[in-house]
């Protein structure tokens, strides 16, 4: 049976879900609904991740999105924490690398100068943006950056509206 047919519980039996995980998806009779009301992006990222994820160019744009739009408790986003020239370079040569208008070569420099410019969280999510495998820029970009379960909230929404829900049947 694929994945994407199981069951909540045969799918994080299957794929060695945390308690947590298991605890939550076990409220739902299908997985399609648990990927609706998923309240962290890091869980939808980890159920890609499983199911097949999606393509590098919109991991990284994730990762960038989080990087400058994740809300902040005081009614700020964290792209306005973001004080390093090197940090904001690093996010505009992601987004161009992910849009193709970027090489490899300008995405390690921008990569290695934001690296040298962090020391906050906002700015380690900027350089989490610019790492070389689109992966891990996205789940790290999501990780450093939500701060309470708002954040969490907002960054699973936006995960959503670029990923389609992997245990929805698509028609042609």
């Amino acid at each position: 049976m694929k994945l994407t047919e199981m069951t909540p519980k045969q799918f994080c039996d299957a794929t060695n879900a945390c308690s947590e995980g298991l605890q939550f998806a076990l409220k739902y009779r299908a997985m399609s609904d648990v990927w609706d009301n998923c309240p962290t992006a890091n869980w939808l990222l980890w159920i890609t991740y499983k199911t097949g994820r999606p393509d590098d160019r919109t991991l990284r744009l994730f990762a960038i999105w989080c990087a400058r739009n994740t809300p902040l408790a005081d009614g700020g986003k964290t792209g306005d924490l973001i004080t390093n020239p090197q940090s904001f370079v690093a996010l505009d040569v992601a987004e161009r690398f992910a849009n193709g208008q970027a090489s490899q070569d300008e995405l390690a420099a921008a990569r290695a100068a934001a690296r040298d410019a962090v020391w906050d969280a906002a700015g380690y999510a900027a350089r989490a943006a610019a790492w070389y495998s689109a992966w891990d820029a996205a789940a790290n970009a999501a990780w450093y950056s939500a701060w309470d379960d708002a954040a969490d909230k907002a960054q699973a929404t936006q995960f959503r509206a670029m990923v389609k829900n992997p245990f929805t049947k698509q028609t042609t």
